[in-house]
Order: structure tokens, then sequence, then C-alpha cells
């Protein structure tokens, strides 16, 4: 009803000749995008205290990245939701933000696997298979609510890149407790962490990218 009021008066004001803001109908302002991120926000946080867990349970370098992987996220939907409604600009710098915390959390995580490899690991395929099946279920869930909101700007992208490369670690750590079931080593375990490392690098250049490109035209304009 608010909405049919605005647009009313937007076309009252234009026929008058009146000078009248355009209402904004940008994806990133609207109810929809909001109430989305905070279903991904508790999804994301409910997973990682289940996650983080299992994983130190477990012995699971891929668990254990993929918790944090959760908590990261958790975070970007907040900040998602901060700059929601803000100007291009804020939200830009809010994408380069979170591209920072994809690249460290891809560093740590690539760190991590090294140590593992160095010192070791004991990895429980069973606890490896049942938690990474029940987080491929969550962000399946969520990245189907965030599908059209994937070609946005860089802040909706960054979100839209974060649940995707979730869903693929997932089927990843999945295959990794087949490996370790299979093998009796710890090397698909470690393998699917490095793995997991990669596309959160990767990730975080896709959005640093969009994001400056982004920064240049506020500038420009």
């Amino acid at each position: 009803m608010a909405r049919a009021q605005e647009l009313l008066i937007y076309a009252m004001m234009s026929v008058s000749c009146c000078p009248a803001p355009e209402p904004d109908q940008s994806a990133h302002n609207r109810p929809g995008w909001r109430r989305v991120l905070w279903i991904a926000l508790i999804a994301n946080a409910a997973m990682f205290a289940v996650e983080l867990g299992a994983g130190v349970a477990a012995d699971s370098r891929a668990l254990q990245a993929d918790a944090l992987d959760f908590l990261g996220d958790a975070a970007n939907y907040a900040i998602s939701l901060g700059v929601a409604g803000m100007a291009l600009a804020w939200r830009a710098r809010a994408a380069l933000l979170k591209a920072a915390s994809m690249l460290a959390f891809g560093v740590w995580v690539l760190g991590y696997a090294l140590y593992g490899l160095v010192v070791g690991a004991d990895p429980h395929a069973e606890t490896m298979g049942l938690i990474g099946a029940l987080a491929l279920l969550v962000n399946v869930a969520v990245a189907a609510l965030l599908f059209r909101f994937r070609t946005g700007d860089a802040n909706m992208i960054s979100v839209w890149l974060c649940t995707r490369n979730d869903a693929i670690g997932n089927l990843a750590v999945l295959a990794a407790a087949l490996g370790v079931f299979g093998t009796g080593s710890a090397w698909p375990d470690l393998l699917v962490a490095s793995i997991m490392a990669g596309l959160a690098i990767w990730g975080a250049a896709q959005v640093f990218t969009h994001a400056r490109g982004e920064l240049a035209e506020t500038t420009r304009g």
C-alpha cells in the first residue's frame, strides 16, 4: 500500500511539472533483500557453531575451514544489512571490506592446511560426511533465496559469491569425507581445505575488481 502511494505521488508531481525524486526501486533497498539477508545471517551463524564443534571433534581441517567460512559470511551479511539503502560509494566500500575478509580467510585456510600436512591429522570421515551434508542443505537453501539478487551491485554480488562458494565447498567436504573413508588418509581433507582457500581468494579478486569499478564510477559522477 505504501509503495502504491509513493508511486501515485510521484506520478502526480510529474504531471504538475514539479521536481520529484524518482522512487528508489533498487534491489539493494527492497524489504525482500533485507529479509533474505536476515535469514542468511541467522543460518550461517548457527552453522558456524555446529560445524566448528564438529570440525574440532573430527580433527577435520576442511570442516573447521568451512565453519570459519560460515562465520565470515555471517559477518558479511551483517555488513550488507548495514549498508542496504546507502549510496553506491558506501556499498562499494563495504564490498571492498568483504573482499579483504574473503582474502584473509583464503590465506588462513591455506596456511592451516599446510600446517596439517606438516604435523599430521586424523580426520573422522563419518562426522565429516554428516556435517558436510547438513551444511550443504543450509547453503543450497540460502543460495536459492539469493539467486535473484546475484546480478546487483558489488555488495550484492559478494553475498552471492560467498554463498555459491560455500555450496561448492560443502560438496568438496563430502568428497573429502569419501576420500578419507576410502583411503584412510588425511590427504583428501587437506586437499579440500586448500581448494576452499583458492575459491575464497578467487572470489575476493572478483569482488575487489567490481567494487573498484563502482568507486571509480562514483568519482567520475
